[in-house]
């Protein structure tokens, strides 16, 4: 009899460890293009400085954001439609198909502007396909999720989607140190993570057998709801997309300047090398990711909103005077303590942010409500961090890109502080989970 009981809850734990997996084989096919940006940028634009090389490369990381909201939409639609399951495999494929071109693409020295045409479309497809897995994988792991245990199951997804990062940069540390030379990297070792990337779609067969689908996405279908239409329900709900846009915006600006921008940061301002900062990104990322669980549960017991406003009011505070810090280290570790202070920070928005989110809109339409606001927002303004900040320093204005910083977060805070706790107010409670 135990046994049997144990079954759902083991059944539930197979589906999120599967379901967390293919969201860290997304990210890091996202991830290695930010990655190993300081070693192909030169291949692709090679008549440039090395800060404009990085700007242009910045540039279409960038561009790949405007198909983010095409994801969301489309992707994200599908998922509410014919279910999680398969559109998350979908996104998979999709993601590591675009690495492959990226592998294969020849330089700009072999067949001119032709390369980085091919690299910008190879973008764009990767941005789709995450633009639709965002929302996907919220449903889904907050749908599997026991309500009780809600924030601390959903909190994998920043944990693995950090993950995917700390997997890139880890790839990028055992080249640098152990197999390839500097000059091996610049010409073709850079390569090797996106061949990689492609063949992680191997995993989907895997999970193709692990997945299953919600049982609140299967009522919800039962009831015909979905073949009603989703885009009309969605406009239902527009308090809910404003705050999704509202929770998202500083947050994934802070994120994406501690998560991709610093490892640049630290490079061409701070002047460290190529491997210190790769070094100390990774051995921060990985603390960062192994926290998310413990802030996750802990909003379980404490509320959602009370995470949110320690976020909000630390980083308006404390973004200047940390990245000044850091300017002015000693040490390798001293900028690892700080850059550590600032994930920790981080934190209050991403081991909550899935949960939040999903928590706001009803089952039939949560894949899309939560995938197309944040899409939008993380283009706005996620995908133009590095191009803004590289933008600003080769203008020597780049302090004033952490002031831009901390405005969005600030605004943010406002409204943190005006909207309810998606914890004890949502709509997600009454659903089965499983």
């Amino acid at each position: 009899m135990q046994d049997k009981n144990h079954r759902p809850q083991r059944r539930t734990v197979r589906a999120i460890i599967s379901g967390s997996m293919a969201n860290l084989v997304i990210w890091y096919d996202w991830y290695v293009y930010a990655a190993f940006g300081i070693y192909f940028s030169a291949a692709f634009f090679p008549e440039s400085s090395p800060t404009v090389q990085l700007l242009k490369t910045a540039g279409i990381f960038a561009l790949g954001f405007l198909m983010r909201p095409v994801g969301g939409w489309i992707l994200g639609g599908l998922g509410d439609r014919f279910g999680r399951r398969r559109s998350m495999l979908l996104s998979v494929v999709l993601m590591s198909l675009g690495s492959l071109i990226i592998a294969l693409t020849p330089s700009y020295h072999i067949i001119g502007v032709y390369a980085p045409a091919l690299l910008l479309f190879a973008r764009l497809l990767q941005g789709f396909s995450i633009g639709g897995e965002t929302g996907i994988s919220t449903a889904y792991l907050c749908e599997m999720a026991p309500p009780h245990r809600r924030g601390f199951y959903s909190s994998f997804q920043y944990a693995t989607l950090v993950g995917g990062q700390i997997c890139a940069l880890g790839t990028l540390i055992v080249l640098q140190r152990f197999w390839l030379s500097e000059q091996q990297l610049l010409e073709w070792g850079w390569r090797i993570p996106f061949v990689i990337g492609a063949f992680l779609t191997l995993i989907t067969f895997y999970l193709h057998h692990h997945l299953h689908e919600t049982k609140a996405y299967l009522e919800v279908r039962s009831k015909s709801i979905v073949e009603k239409g989703i885009w009309k329900r969605l406009k239902e709900h527009p308090k809910a997309i404003f705050w999704v846009v509202g929770v998202t915006m500083g947050g994934t600006l802070a994120f994406y300047t501690y998560i991709t921008y610093m490892q640049k940061y630290l490079v061409n301002t701070i002047g460290m090398s190529k491997a210190d900062a790769t070094l100390i990104t990774f051995f921060a990322l990985l603390f960062f990711a192994l926290i998310q669980p413990l802030l996750g549960g802990f909003s379980d017991r404490i509320g959602r909103k009370p995470l949110l406003i320690a976020f909000g009011v630390s980083g308006t505070l404390c973004t200047l005077p940390l990245i000044s810090a850091m300017d002015h280290a000693g040490s390798g570790y001293q900028v690892f303590g700080i850059l550590a202070l600032c994930l920790i920070i981080l934190s209050g928005y991403t081991s909550i942010s899935a949960a939040v989110k999903a928590e706001l809109f009803p089952a039939e339409v949560r894949a899309v409500g939560v995938g197309l606001p944040h899409a939008l927002t993380v283009a706005l303004f996620g995908g133009s961090t590095e191009y803004i900040a590289l933008w600003l320093k080769n203008k020597d204005m780049e302090r004033w890109f952490f002031w831009y910083v901390t405005m969005a977060i600030f605004i943010s805070l406002l409204l943190f502080i005006n909207m309810k706790d998606t914890q004890k107010h949502n709509k997600i409670d009454g659903e089965p989970h499983g």
